[in-house]
């Protein structure tokens, strides 16, 4: 287990559009910038793979230490713990190793995957497959002391419902959750967290499932999400008042719960507006 961070930590995945907007143009430039705008985490996004070399990752990493600025990194999209054919399977475990490296380059202590598709086979299936790719990466991967993250998914037809995720993180102690409480929000079609203590139940879960070192120190995505029938459609910000989940009571829950989560915010070009609203409502609810 990594060291235990005895705060409340939040940032952006990725850049915001502000950012440009003040004329920055290299994720170089984002570590002192987020100091600056009173931020301590960020989430290097490799979504559509990893195209950085390794010495702009390095470089990144150098800086985002030497400003106190957490890393995490969102693994490719298109690995597939749970696709039915094996070569692609395999393959997947290469691209989390891809990760790792990137990861070690950026100070990263933490990966976000993905945890697979439940479209074309039964859940059963599925996580059958997902446990067997996970099983079989730590043969190539289980060395490491960066966290792998699953995912809870936002699509109903994805694997991802947090006791999937929990499930799956009992393979290794090197799997944690990743909760995306905006996910969870639109599978579940709205209405999942109304108050302070839906929010208390997901620590709770975890802790009684996983350990209570698993909650503590919790890696979280927050965003407001649209969603249909379906699940998660798109991302939006925090000047959305149709669709939730709302914060104000998950600050509450981690005063309350006693937790240091790192929330990671995936508004729609508002990342860091939004992480700062997120951290304004933790120091409200805590007294501050």
């Amino acid at each position: 287990m990594k060291s235990k961070i005895d705060r409340p930590t939040f940032g952006p995945g990725g850049n915001s559009q502000s950012f440009y907007d003040e004329g920055y143009k290299s994720t170089l430039q984002a570590p002192k910038w987020l100091v600056q705008k009173g931020l301590d985490a960020y989430e290097y996004q490799a979504g559509n793979g990893l195209t950085a070399g390794a010495e702009t990752l390095k470089k990144i990493g150098e800086e985002a230490k030497a400003q106190g600025i957490l890393m995490s990194l969102h693994t490719p999209y298109f690995i597939s713990l749970s696709g039915v054919e094996e070569e692609k399977r395999l393959k997947s475990i290469d691209y989390i190793s891809r990760s790792l490296r990137a990861a070690e380059a950026l100070s990263a202590d933490t990966i976000v995957i993905h945890t697979g598709s439940a479209a074309k086979i039964t859940r059963e299936e599925a996580m059958a497959l997902a446990a067997d790719t996970l099983t079989r990466n730590l043969e190539v991967n289980g060395n490491t002391d960066i966290r792998m993250g699953l995912e809870t998914m936002g699509k109903i037809n994805q694997l991802g419902t947090l006791e999937e995720v929990l499930t799956l993180c009992k393979l290794s102690p090197l799997y944690h959750p990743v909760v995306d409480f905006g996910h969870l929000n639109a599978r579940n079609l709205g209405g999942y967290f109304p108050d302070c203590d839906s929010y208390r139940a997901i620590f709770d879960r975890i802790a009684v499932t996983l350990g209570d070192e698993y909650a503590y120190n919790l890696h979280c995505h927050f965003s407001k999400i649209e969603y249909t029938g379906a699940g998660e459609k798109k991302h939006l910000t925090f000047a959305d008042t149709e669709y939730g989940p709302l914060f104000d009571p998950l600050a509450e829950a981690i005063v309350r719960e006693g937790v240091c989560p790192r929330i990671i915010c995936e508004s729609a070009g508002t990342m860091a507006e939004d992480a700062l609203a997120m951290k304004a409502m933790w120091q409200t609810a805590r007294g501050a």
